[in-house]
């Protein structure tokens, strides 16, 4: 017989000890989770439901609700997946004695081939940075660090000095689910952080924030949101007219690694993917370009009538 849901604060606070300990995930997806709960949980109090009645039709009306809602089909994707997990959770705590959940559809989110840049625009764009700011140096730094190592701007912002090995040339890397892996730097990227180092001596660093390698002239660390700043205001003196954002430059360091013949698996463990399926995107990446290569230049498609 199942248990009984007698205190909603409880089983919420019991569901976030079993995702940050049994799942191992980052403090952003927690969060993503519990408010995908919390979504549901206002949905079924409109209906007059708790989570201890709700069936699969509830949970399907719920999920068309999100669609009239205007939410995108990616969105929804990820909501639908976060509700699945909570009520894997209530089967495996008992408070359910059937899993509602299990027949639910998630919609096909499909796979959206993302813009990659040439090393010509990301050379361009380094090219643009105004060196005789004092931010110039360590922008530099950034732009290598992200192209060089293929990591998150999440990942980029919480770097610690002291994962930064110059003379074996690796970064170890903190990325999601606090999971740890060792990416290679490049001597570019090394000399460039080296370089802003030593300007870095000079900032009023604030107390807490002295590890973090990247700092704003505050000294604290730079947002996720200044990172995204920084490299669209360079992508605009550029000239680069694609759709890009620091993830940009993490698809490029794959794309680029893959073009020049690096392995799949090394690709992903530079990543840091769980899943190979999510690396072989760049496949895709790499195999739409080669088709855009044929119809340009095929003779075949250059005949004139």
């Amino acid at each position: 017989m199942a248990r009984a849901i007698d205190n909603m604060q409880r089983v919420i606070d019991g569901y976030v000890g079993y995702l940050a300990l049994e799942k191992g995930l980052s403090d952003n997806t927690l969060q993503a989770y519990l408010a995908d709960v919390g979504k549901l949980h206002g949905y079924l109090c409109d209906v007059g439901k708790g989570f201890d009645s709700v069936e699969l039709d509830d949970l399907e009306n719920f999920a068309a609700d999100l669609h009239d809602a205007g939410i995108s089909l990616r969105s929804r994707a990820r909501i639908i997946s976060g509700i699945k997990s909570f009520f894997r959770y209530l089967t495996l705590e008992g408070y359910l004695d059937t899993n509602p959940a299990v027949l639910l559809q998630s919609p096909r989110a499909g796979r959206q081939l993302p813009d990659v840049l040439s090393v010509e625009e990301i050379d361009a764009m380094i090219g643009c940075i105004d060196m005789s700011k004092s931010e110039g140096q360590r922008n530099r730094a950034i732009m290598e660090t992200l192209y060089g190592c293929g990591m998150r701007v999440s990942e980029l912002v919480n770097l610690e000095i002291n994962r930064v090995f110059f003379d074996e040339r690796f970064i170890v890397v903190r990325g999601k689910g606090d999971k740890e892996r060792v990416v290679p730097m490049s001597d570019v990227a090394a000399h460039e952080i080296q370089a802003y180092m030593e300007e870095r001596r000079h900032l009023d660093i604030k107390p807490g924030e002295d590890h973090i390698l990247f700092l704003n002239r505050r000294g604290r660390r730079l947002t996720r949101v200044m990172i995204f700043y920084i490299i669209k205001q360079l992508a605009a003196l550029a000239g680069v007219k694609k759709s890009i954002s620091p993830h940009t430059m993490r698809h490029s360091f794959a794309t680029h690694l893959l073009e020049g013949g690096a392995n799949l698996r090394a690709i992903q463990q530079m990543l840091g993917h769980e899943s190979i399926s999510t690396t072989e995107i760049y496949i895709h990446i790499d195999r739409s370009r080669l088709r855009n290569e044929i119809l340009k230049f095929h003779p075949r498609n250059n005949q004139q009538d």
